[in-house]
């Protein structure tokens, strides 16, 4: 793979507009985190104003966290707007294995044809037709567990599938690779899970997508590293989080990023 800096300094030069359907929960520290990265955020979700906001984002993120049909209309109408216009977008089937509702809305999502799809293990095994032990938005599965899943469930949809966890797997359906950046504090603090998917997001715009994907995740985990340093616990590490996304450069990255092929 190439190595991760680039992909860090062309998003802050793009500065993209991200335009995020999240979940309540995430909005206020997703904003936060993608502006501190360098990129642009935006929160729309009304299904009169979807359409036209989605025409003019960058790229797209999707999180099913706290679904309504409303919402999952909305959504659907901002991925078929980026289906079309090809720009990239990316989806957080949360707590799908929970629900038949959350199953339909994600069949219905993974038609238009999603960029990136992230979830945790649990997630990714529901999401690929094979069950899974989560609860809600946790994962009850080891990573290694969705590792066969997630290559078939990215070779079936053409996305790149990132499976998140204490060492995150990357595929494209043909390569493959393992994250090893981030902390035991991240899981502490709600809604980080969420904001990744917004850097990734930005990172996708007019980048190798399986690349960029693997940079982003590699960014977030050095800057959780980062931030533990000086942490007293999850308030603490929330504050310097955001500080370290911002502080972070694409030479650090270079040197601080554990990737390894898979």
């Amino acid at each position: 793979m190439t190595e991760t800096g680039p992909f860090l300094r062309q998003m802050r030069a793009t500065a993209p507009l991200v335009h995020n359907i999240t979940n309540f929960v995430a909005m206020n520290i997703m904003a936060n985190v993608l502006l501190s990265a360098g990129a642009s955020p935006a929160m729309v979700h009304a299904r009169e104003e979807v359409a036209e906001f989605a025409g003019l984002a960058q790229a797209l993120t999707l999180n099913i966290g706290t679904l309504d049909p409303a919402w999952a209309e909305a959504m659907e109408i901002a991925a078929c707007t980026m289906d079309v216009a090809g720009r990239p977008w990316v989806l957080d089937p949360v707590g799908v294995g929970a629900t038949r509702f959350r199953q339909e809305v994600c069949a219905r999502l993974l038609a238009l044809r999603p960029t990136v799809i992230r979830g945790n293990a649990s997630e990714i095994l529901a999401l690929a037709g094979l069950g899974g032990q989560g609860r809600g938005a946790d994962a009850a599965d080891p990573v290694a567990a969705a590792e066969t899943a997630a290559r078939d469930l990215a070779r079936r949809t053409g996305a790149v599938v990132a499976v998140s966890g204490p060492v995150d797997f990357v595929t494209d359906g043909t390569s493959a690779y393992r994250v090893s950046n981030g902390h035991a504090l991240m899981p502490r603090v709600t809604a980080l899970g969420c904001s990744l998917n917004g850097v990734i997001a930005a990172f996708l715009v007019g980048q190798d997508r399986l690349g960029a994907t693997v940079a982003a995740l590699a960014y977030f985990g050095l800057a959780g590293e980062r931030a533990a340093q000086g942490a007293a616990g999850p308030g603490s590490f929330q504050t310097a989080f955001l500080d370290a996304l911002h502080a972070l450069t694409p030479e650090d990255l270079r040197r601080g990023a554990r990737v390894v092929p898979a």
